[in-house]
Order: C-alpha cells, then structure tokens, then sequence
C-alpha cells in the first residue's frame, strides 16, 4: 500500500486503498471528508505522473483511486454529454478514453438498431451467434440468417479492440485539469466484474447492517484481520446477509480465506485472480442458520493469507456486511453451535486444522437436552492435494521416471467422521477447482463452481445422541483417507493423502424444550469398508520407455446407523443412511505431461427426519502442458463438469429453495412452499496459458460457458425458479440469458471487453508452475 493512514472523521484512520474501498461502496454519495482525502491523494499522484510521465509506476492503491475517479467523473457523464465533451480538452487521460469508448459504443448501436431494422432481426440476434455456435446440436439457424448475425459480433468485437488501441495511444499524453471528486455520484465501477453464478438471495432495503470488516490483505500470511467485539444489531431479526466485497489489481495467485466467530467457522471462499486493470466482485451469502451465532458477541477472524513481492503485486481490498431482517419462518435454525476446530482465537489466529499434519479432533461435553444433531465438514485440499481427482495409484507415481514424479494415494478421497474412535458418517468432496487450477483462462470473469461459497457436507449423528448426552466428554474427529495398492490390484483402505487438507466442523444442535434428558438406545451401526476395484496398464516404447500410463478406480460404500431416541415428546426411531458410488479413469501420455481424466462422484443421503439428498458430480479434465528446462511453460485445457443436486427439506443448512429471492419473480409466479430443490450447474470450456519464467510474464486466452438452473421440488420438479445460461470469452461476457420463473431478465449493461489484451488477444495472468496448476509436472 502507498501512503501512511490518516484519521477521516466518522470512519477512523484508513489508508488510501481503504479510503477508496469505502467511497466505491458509499451509497447515494461520497463522504464529504472521505472524498477530501481522496482529492488531496489526487493531486500528489497526478503531481508524480507530470514529474515521472514515462517511468512512474502506479503501486495499487494509486492506480485504484485513478481508476475510481474516472469511473465517478467520466462514466457518469458521458453517456449524457458525450457530443459535446468530445469536442473539448478533455481533464485526464482516462476520461478522453470513456469519452471514445462511449461515443463508439453509442454509435454502434445506433448503427446496430439501424442495421436490425433493415434485416428485421430481434435483439436476440445479437448474441445469438455466440449461443448457436457452442451448442449446436441442439440450436440450429439457416446460414444465410447465421451470416448476417455473425456481421454484428464480428463488428461490435472490432469496436472494442477500436476502443482498447485509443485507451493504449491516450496513455502517454496526460493531463492536469481535475474537476471536484466530491460532487460526483455514485457510479458503477469499470473493473472486470468477476461472478460466481448462483441463484439471488434476498437483499432486503433494510437500515439494521452492519459493516463487519473493510480490510487490505497485502502480507497477510500468518495475520488474519480480527475485529474488535461484534454485537447483535439493536433490532429484531431472524434472517442474515452477508455481503463480501473484494477488488484487486495486478498479479497475485487464487487465495483460500476462512470467517470465524471466535473458533467457529461460518464462511469460506476463494479469491478470483487479479488483472493488471483490476477486478471486483460481490458475493451474498444467507447465513440465517447462524442465527444463534449472531444473536451473540463474538469475536470476528477473517484469514485470507496473501503474499505481496515485485511480481505478485496484487492486494485484496475487502469489505464484509451483513444486513439483518425479519420474514416469514420456513427454516429452523440451531438452538447451539458447537466448533470442531483448533481453537487459536484467544490467540487471534485461524482455528482450521492442517491435515494430514496435525491430526483434526476435538472433545466435547453435548447439552443433555439435545433431540437433534448435524455434524457439518468444511473441507479442501491445498498445496500437494489441491487436484487429488488428477492424482494416479500409488504403485504409478514414477511411472514416467524421477523427472515426472506424480501425486499417488488414488484420485479418491473420503471425509471421515469419527466419534469416540467410531465411524458416524462419510463425505465424499465435491472436486473444487479454483481461479489459478487446471489453466487460469477458464475461469474469468466466471469462476468455477463453489469457488466463491465452498460448500460443507453434513452428516447427521442424531442416532449416537444417546451415548451423548450423558455428561461425559466425547471425542469428534475428521480424517482424510485415500486409497493405496500394491501394483497387483490390491487395494489398501484406508490409504494415506499427500500435503494438505484444511479443515473444520461444527456440530448443530436442537434442544428438548422441556430441558428434560434425552435418553434412548445405543446405536447400531452398519458401516463396512468400501469396495474398491483398481487397475492400471503401461504402454511402453520399443526401448523400454513408458508411453503411455492408463488407470482407473471404482469404489462404493454404505453406511446405516439407527437408534431410538426418548425425549419429552415420546420415542422416536432415528437413522442415518448412505449409498455412495466413485469412479475415475484417467490416461497419461507424453512422458506424462497430458492427461485426460473423466470422474463420476455419485451418492443419497438419507435421515429418518425427512431429509434425503440425491448428488452427482461428473468431471471431465484434459490438460496439456510443454515445460522445457529454463524454457517458456504453455498449457492447453479442456474441461466439462458439474454439480447436479436434488434434496428433500433439511438438516443444518437451509434447503435452497428456502435461501431464495422470491421479490425478484414476476408478479404472476408461483410463491407457493416447495418440499425441497432440484439444482443443476453444469460448465464447459477450453483455455490455454503461455509464461515466460525469464520475462515473468505470462498470458492465457478461453472461453467458459455454464447453465444453471434451481427449480423447487414436491414428490417431482414443479417449478423452474431461475436460470442462467452464459458464455465468457477472453475476459468478457458475450453471452448472458437470465430468466425468473421462465421470464427473462433485462441485461444489467452492455458487453464490454475487460481490458486490454496482448499477444494476439492474450490477457495476463500470474506466472506459475505447471505443478501449481495441474498437480504434475515441473515446480
């Protein structure tokens, strides 16, 4: 960060990215006294730009505040005004290239709307081209109408690369007339817009919010942000949201962060990777089945472990809200939350653990009341286990010779669930790819699945609650377990992992309203190991060199456990049930820089509460990558996964349809109560990557396409509540049909390139090693 902190009256003392940070979230205005710091910030950094206007390097938080004073200025302006502010000296640099990018863009579609006339085609042909193209088999057009729609996009693409080259030539004549910062309004920012793609939750027009956190994480490792005492907001609420806000430029690796209160994790996300421009993102979460937890003071710890040198540049500027409200009940929170977690918040640092470093257990004495638990696992792999579905049999792992070591243990993993030493439940991870994974193109500006919200699995232990609530301490612990063989086709369960998961639980508990004990029988469990089938085959060249490495691993598992339980309200017969299947198959070629995997993670989960969970995880990943000693690194990919999930009501974790922003559907939709949701969330894309380890340098080009769709369930799918279907190509969303309960949904702006690209359209990524980005290969 530049500059030192300055005390601003009403907000404390901020850095100038801080200052930035919460002017860009001021609503209906900018603080007068933010907005003079920021003036007075101005105007020593334009002073250095007119000493140094060829070799000054704007560090972040300068380049943050050029950037937020273009967008209030010249954006909010320019649409109005641009014929006449074209035609006079413009104020700065950055302004004259709104001003062009608007007038072009006016005119284009003035052009456009011309063009439509005369051919007599709807809006839609506009980016119909993009759609019919990557899903052909099943949407097809006459070519002669094809052709025409294809004129439009070609055109309005050779516009934007128009606009990029007279932003480029702009750069290197700046001025000095600066106009008052605080009489501009508000404005969207013109950083890439980075998403997660997920159905609304509710953002009610509330005035009970809080902010929880404005905070730069820079060097951040080992330093989490802690914030002083939080307290429940002074009005009545039964419902929570959460707003993280997140901007950055320059380069920097993805990041994994984790929210506590105190040892209790509540949240945890991923960082999207910066660009030189910058980027921003909002994610909204409901976290209404916390309601316990923020009824009460708790200490807040935000980790996100980031490192700051002359290539990584890129900081995180943070901003974390909640918004309280009350609405109608359809969901039943916690009456007590319990953290299965390494406790440090007494030493204000993260209570995750590390494992397979540190052994993840914790003892416990359980309420005697308690009718019923859910025990939740908050779990991924990082650092050597980040892409263990990529990961070959034990017995392969030098395959390829010393120089193409691989990851072994198999490519399945199972979360375990242990109390007392004894099996309760299993999870099966859903195979989390973040930003910098595989090849980095595929996931900008759409990030992959969960990479912004990583879900947790649940597990319902309220058949062991009889041996629970007897006053004594209990033992919980997760484990990680893979598979091992022995290059024969044996199998070896539980096998061991590489380095390392990161890992917590919580145990969610009902109370008895009657405060009377809850007794019952013990359980009885049915827990055999998994069945596994494994196998692996060799092709060698005519000298005795491996070609090629071909793999694959079946596994199935169930799991039964039941008991009965006796509480004020009678005797009830409670189980927990399991059916789960894996399969992996994968093929290595190339002395084992390609790879082709294909992955199917299936299962049900059911509780005799009602709760039954049907999921698939398929996942198709070929990777290619050319690495040669002291040389430039290229990696081509392709991919095809999903996460299709359909579940009947609840245990911890509110059933989707219940999280949903029902004010956003037409008047004339269905708001009656639904049973459960069916959610289907499919990608695809191809993406390559090129570095230059000399120049530290690197650039990469793809395109993503995703379809989701959350519908409310009864005894079948009734009711289509949203669905999004978009396309991003090179940085930009070409693509974006979104629809509420089978209406469309107005686009929010126009499709804009995100910034300027080089090496043939190639944007800039962070410069890693192929065995940062794929789980193989050089370090």
């Amino acid at each position: 960060m530049g500059g030192n902190t300055e005390y601003i009256a009403g907000h404390g003392y901020l850095s100038l990215g801080q200052a930035v940070h919460v002017a860009q979230n001021s609503e209906g205005g900018v603080d007068q006294q933010v907005a003079g710091f920021l003036e007075r910030k101005l105007a020593v950094v334009w002073a250095k730009l007119n000493a140094q206007p060829t070799t000054y390097v704007l560090p972040s938080d300068e380049f943050a505040l050029l950037n937020y004073y273009r967008t209030r200025f010249g954006d909010n302006e320019i649409n109005i005004r641009y014929q006449h502010s074209c035609t006079i000296p413009l104020a700065t640099v950055l302004t004259a290239f709104a001003c062009t990018q608007a007038f072009i863009l006016l005119n284009f579609l003035k052009v456009i709307e011309r063009m439509r006339n005369h051919f007599s085609l709807s809006k839609d042909a506009l980016v119909q081209p993009v759609w019919s193209w990557k899903l052909a088999n099943s949407h097809r057009v006459s070519s002669g109408y094809q052709d025409k729609r294809w004129f439009f996009v070609s055109l309005f693409l050779m516009l934007i690369a128009i606009s990029q080259s007279t932003y480029a030539a702009l750069l290197d004549s700046p001025r000095s007339n600066l106009p008052s910062l605080s009489k501009r309004a508000a404005n969207e920012s013109s950083l890439l817009q980075c998403l997660q793609v997920a159905a609304p939750v509710p953002s009610p027009k509330t005035p009970c919010r809080q902010v929880l956190m404005v905070h730069t994480f820079a060097y951040s490792y080992g330093q989490p942000y802690i914030a002083g005492d939080y307290n429940p907001p002074d009005c009545d609420f039964n419902h929570v949201i959460i707003n993280f806000t997140v901007t950055s430029a320059g380069r920097q690796f993805d990041r994994l962060a984790l929210m506590y209160f105190d040892d209790t994790e509540v949240f945890r996300t991923s960082t999207a990777e910066p660009t030189r421009n910058g980027i921003v993102w909002s994610y909204l979460k409901d976290m209404s089945l916390y309601l316990s937890l923020f009824k009460t003071p708790h200490k807040i710890i935000f980790d996100l472990g980031n490192l700051v040198d002359d290539t990584y540049t890129g900081i995180w500027n943070t901003t974390l809200t909640a918004t309280f409200y009350s609405a109608a009940e359809t969901f039943e929170p916690a009456d007590l939350i319990l953290p299965i977690s390494a406790g440090r918040s007494t030493a204000n640092q993260s209570s995750a653990f590390t494992v397979p470093e540190t052994s993840a257990i914790k003892s416990l004495t359980l309420p005697q009341n308690a009718r019923k638990a859910v025990f939740s696992i908050s779990a991924c792999g990082q650092s050597a286990e980040e892409f263990w579905w990529s990961n070959v049999l034990s017995s392969d792992t030098q395959a390829f010779g010393n120089d193409t070591t691989l990851y072994g243990h198999s490519p399945f993993r199972e979360l375990q669930l242990l109390i007392d030493g004894v099996l309760a439940g299993v999870a099966w991870p859903f195979p989390v790819i973040f930003t910098g994974g595989v090849v980095p193109g595929f996931w900008r500006p759409i990030v992959g699945i969960d990479t912004f919200d990583l879900r947790e699995d649940e597990i319902d232990i309220s058949p062991f609650l009889p041996l629970l609530t007897d006053k004594q301490t209990h033992s919980f612990e997760i484990r990680v377990v893979g598979i091992d063989n022995d290059g024969k086709g044996n199998a070896r369960f539980p096998g061991n992992i590489e380095s390392n998961w990161v890992v917590t639980g919580k145990i969610f508990l009902w109370l008895d309203a009657n405060s009377s004990m809850v007794t019952g029988t013990p359980p009885v469990l049915q827990t055999p190991d998994p069945a596994v089938t494994l196998h692996s085959t060799r092709q060698q060249t005519y000298n005795g060199t491996v070609q090629s490495l071909e793999y694959a691993i079946q596994v199935s598992r169930q799991v039964f456990i039941q008991s009965t339980l006796h509480t004020s309200g009678g005797n009830k017969t409670v189980t927990w049930q399991q059916n789960l299947t894996f399969a992996n198959s994968g093929v290595l070629d190339n002395e084992g820089n390609d790879q082709d995997v294909r992955q199917t993670t299936a299962g049900t989960h059911r509780s005799s509460s009602g709760f039954l969970r049907v999921f698939e995880y398929p996942l198709s990943v070929v990777s290619a990558y050319n690495a040669p000693s002291g040389g430039n690194v290229t990696i081509k990919g392709e991919m095809d996964r999903g996460k299709n999930v359909r579940q009947i009501n609840d245990l911890a974790f509110p059933n989707e349809w219940k999280s949903f922003d029902y004010s956003r559907l037409p008047p004339d939709a269905s708001r009656k109560p639904f049973r459960g949701s069916l959610v289907e969330n499919r990608q695809n894309g191809t993406a390559s990557y090129f570095s230059n380890p000399a120049a530290k340098v690197s650039y990469g080009t793809g395109n993503t396409e995703q379809l989701f769709t959350l519908t409310g369930v009864n005894d079948k799918p009734i009711a289509v509540l949203y669905r999004r279907h978009i396309i991003a190509a090179n940085d930009s969303i070409v693509y974006d049909d979104e629809s509420l309960s089978g209406q469309q949904v107005e686009p929010s702006g126009s499709f804009v390139s995100s910034n300027v690209a080089t090496r043939n359209g190639m944007h800039k990524f962070a410069a890693k090693a192929p065995r940062v980005m794929l789980g193989r290969g050089p370090r």
